[in-house]
């Protein structure tokens, strides 16, 4: 993967000096105060000398354009400005190359970097960043306020008037190259000096590292204020990235050798660089890219900023074909054919080398690994689970040998009162005075279809604070809307379960009977019927109209408590998580009633199939779609991992162990509703949350993660998030008394929702509206609408007809 185009030998050590590198050339110091230009194509091409200095060279980069090529070394006596292909064409004539003197007597210059137009240059020398022209020797202006020497400084890429520094007092600083003035500065990010800077210009972030091997990513808002969006540990990514690998190899049969000593060592951010080209057939990754290189002197690191997961190590030990084993110093460029390519000196000797990388065999290993789809492409196996049928049980009645079977006296269900109870009549008759005439019923079909609208995929999300009610003193542990937006049921920890209108008016439906917090809520599809899931180890099934459950299973079933349960395959089965199985139950909903035999129960269930975990774990959460046909269970352990069952072959078809850094607490798939519409793809996305872990977004087709969402605060309680119908937004709860909404392609957030009195422990989007309705540990719902459309009301009757079907 890793080739040594070139090797050269110095007469002196470069291990601390800055390198030049660009996509043609590279350059490095001769004789202290000479410089040596050779070509990247043809390594073999006589390489060009400059000299002009009088001084050691202490700094070499090149611009940021491709014509002109521009070089900009620095020593204590002069910063000059050559250019490459003018300096090549003189010396064919014949004649001296020379370069523009743009600086003298500055000091010693540690770092170079030119502007995005190359009319700038910034040169830090001590602890001062001074900004000159490129093209005459003039001084624009001379920045000062770190209280340590500076270690780099870069223009940022989107607005020409800002610069970033970065020193060994351990902080940054934004400079208004108008004002000369500081408009932010950052807290001590470590206890080791930073090294390195980088603008993430898609994102609009800036990333800096240490030389602890510590990486912090800040967002750069246009109000320049920035905001932690991850930190990142070298040694810890590492750590978790080898632990994968074995594991993986652990359960292929594969014995694999690790190269890295047993010993750790720093690994100190030298150079940081985005990878930028990919080959055609990677056309998604090169759409939204945001894999880091990052130069260390152990190898070279390829992080995914997304996922804050490191994708892969190349380390030196384990290319022998290499003449270098610890590098100094890189300077890192975009290539030619999908490439990049890295100066390296070395730090030991004075040597220094060309590498080449293909970013086609590093796109290789991010396309390894077997997926799966919610949607299904093969039909039913004869065997499957999913195939269970419930018979329903005939009323049984004794025959006697010729005679007539006993029969009640009376042939009714319910049997008419006799009157005695009641008052007399005193009056016999009143006429209706008042009848109105009904429309006809093409006409309220009519009506009841208009009323059903789209969700509107292009709204704001919700941050609009609408409504504001106390129902307990006791913590909302989970929310779910019906199908249609109209009601939601509330588990709460006093043990009960309220059913409110999705407007909060009203007094709600209180349902109790369960003797410790609910834990889980589920709606079925035709919203007339409901179940609820306890740590009592029970699992009630209810029925509106009624104060008592259909359905009750516990008892001596189950002898752990139910973490999860809902409806699932079309309301088919019933679907729940105890101890370390997954359980998967046919059951018969019976509502009507009997007078006279009031004592027999006319619902059940059935066991069709109990799966057990993997590797024995407990299961923490379950989710599974129910909209439409999937085979497709998720489920987390106990032991921070995420096992995919397939319900078609009943059993366990793959496991992601260490998904994150805790257990699992909540896990959620990309369900959409039924009054929007989206890609076909996007239901193969789910989110998982962990406590001090934030939320990772995971794509079910690549077995991988894809983003995560850490700017929320969850060190103790099991926060849940959501994503919104439209699969634009995710919300996430926080112990710092707010919801969080972030945007699903950004992991830093969109809005942080105040107010709460507590920490925010379930939200739920409304799947009709943009809304989102949030639960606090001292019971407190709040409701969110979006700035940008009113409150959208729907019809039930009408909505329950356009529940999809999607088989595949």
């Amino acid at each position: 993967m890793l080739t040594e185009k070139l090797s050269l030998t110095c007469d002196r050590l470069l291990s601390h000096l800055q390198l030049a590198c660009c996509q043609s050339y590279c350059g490095i110091p001769v004789h202290g105060k000479d410089l040596l230009i050779y070509s990247n194509v043809g390594v073999e091409q006589k390489a060009l000398l400059l000299t002009g200095h009088h001084g050691e060279i202490s700094a070499l980069t090149f611009g940021k354009g491709s014509r002109p090529v521009l070089l900009c070394s620095a020593s204590a006596d002069y910063i000059i400005v050559w250019d490459i292909e003018l300096c090549q064409k003189r010396k064919r004539e014949g004649k001296v190359a020379a370069g523009t003197v743009i600086g003298t007597l500055l000091g010693e210059v540690v770092h170079l970097s030119f502007c995005l137009s190359d009319e700038r240059v910034v040169a830090c020398s001590g602890a001062t960043a001074y900004i000159l022209r490129s093209k005459r020797q003039e001084v624009i202006s001379t920045l000062t306020g770190h209280v340590g020497p500076l270690t780099s400084a870069e223009f940022c890429p989107w607005n020409k008037d800002i610069l970033v520094t970065t020193s060994e007092d351990r902080t940054f600083k934004v400079w208004d190259l108008k004002t000369e003035s500081v408009i932010y500065q950052s807290f001590i990010l470590s206890a080791s000096p930073l090294l390195s800077m980088f603008f993430l210009e898609e994102n609009r972030h800036i990333i800096t590292g240490s030389t602890d091997g510590q990486v912090w990513c800040f967002s750069f808002p246009d109000d320049h204020k920035c905001h932690l969006v991850t930190k990142m540990d070298l040694q810890k990514m590492e750590k978790r990235h080898r632990m994968h690998r074995e594991t993986v190899s652990h359960q292929a049969g594969v014995v694999e050798q690790s190269a890295v000593d047993k010993v750790e060592t720093s690994k100190p951010v030298l150079k940081m660089a985005l990878c930028t080209s990919f080959n055609d057939t990677n056309k998604e990754q090169k759409k939204d890219n945001s894999w880091l290189c990052i130069g260390s002197s152990d190898g070279l690191y390829v992080v995914d900023l997304a996922t804050s997961e490191l994708l892969t190590a190349l380390y030196f030990k384990d290319y022998p074909n290499l003449n270098i084993t610890m590098a100094g110093s890189w300077s890192i460029s975009d290539g030619c054919d999908d490439s990049m390519v890295f100066l390296v000196s070395f730090l030991f000797t004075p040597c220094v080398v060309l590498l080449e990388l293909s970013l086609c065999d590093l796109g290789r290993i991010w396309a390894g690994g077997e997926g799966f789809s919610v949607f299904p492409s093969s039909p039913l196996l004869h065997g499957s689970p999913l195939n269970a049928e419930l018979k329903k049980k005939e009323p049984d009645h004794p025959k006697i040998k010729g005679g007539i079977k006993e029969q009640p006296l009376v042939f009714h269900s319910k049997v008419k009162s006799s009157g005695y109870s009641s008052s007399p009549r005193r009056v016999m008759f009143s006429p209706k005075t008042n009848v109105q005439k009904s429309q006809s019923s093409a006409k309220a079909n009519k009506n009841k279809g208009s009323l059903l609208r789209d969700y509107p995929a292009d709204s704001a999300a919700p941050t609009v604070p609408s409504i504001h009610l106390s129902i307990a003193n006791k913590p909302v542990y989970c929310l779910q809307y019906t199908g249609d937006g109209k009601q939601i049921l509330c588990g709460l920890g006093d043990n009960s379960v309220l059913l409110y209108k999705s407007s909060l008016t009203g007094n709600p439906t209180v349902y109790t009977g369960h003797d410790k917090p609910v834990s889980s809520v589920s709606w079925s599809l035709n919203r007339q019927w409901w179940l609820s899931a306890s740590e009592d180890q029970t699992l009630r099934i209810w029925t509106h109209g009624s104060p008592e459950p259909a359905i009750i299973m516990g008892n001596s079933e189950f002898t752990k408590p139910i973490r999860s349960a809902q409806f699932y395959y079309l309301d088919k089965f019933l679907l729940l998580a105890s101890g370390h199985s997954l359980y998967l139950y046919l059951y018969n909903v019976d509502v009507t009633h009997d007078d006279i035999k009031r004592y027999r129960q006319r619902s059940f269930v059935k066991m069709a199939r109990c799966i057990p975990t993997k590797s024995g774990t407990d299961i923490t959460d379950l989710s599974a779609i129910n909209d439409f046909f999937s085979y497709i269970v998720l489920v987390c352990g106990s032991d921070r991992s995420i096992q995919v069952f397939d319900m078609n072959k009943g059993a366990v078809v793959s496991e992601l162990p260490d998904a994150h850094s805790r257990a699992v607490h909540c896990i959620t798939q990309n369900k959409g509703s039924m009054f929007s519409t989206q890609a076909p793809d996007s239901y193969n996305l789910f989110l998982t949350s962990a406590v001090t872990d934030g939320v990772k977004i995971w794509d079910l087709r690549t077995l991988r993660c894809v983003r995560r969402y850490e700017n929320h605060l969850n060190r103790c309680h099991p926060c849940s998030s959501a994503i919104s119908p439209c699969g634009r937004f995710i919300a996430s709860g926080s112990e710092d008394k707010c919801a969080y909404v972030y945007d699903i392609r950004s992991s830093s957030y969109l809005h942080k929702l105040q107010k709460h009195s507590e920490t925010v422990l379930s939200v739920a989007f409304n799947p009709s509206t943009p809304e989102l309705l949030t639960g606090t540990l001292d019971g407190q719902l709040r409701q969110f609408q979006s700035s940008s459309g009113a409150r959208l009301f729907h019809d039930s009757s009408a909505a329950v007809h356009s529940v999809p079907n999607m088989t595949v």
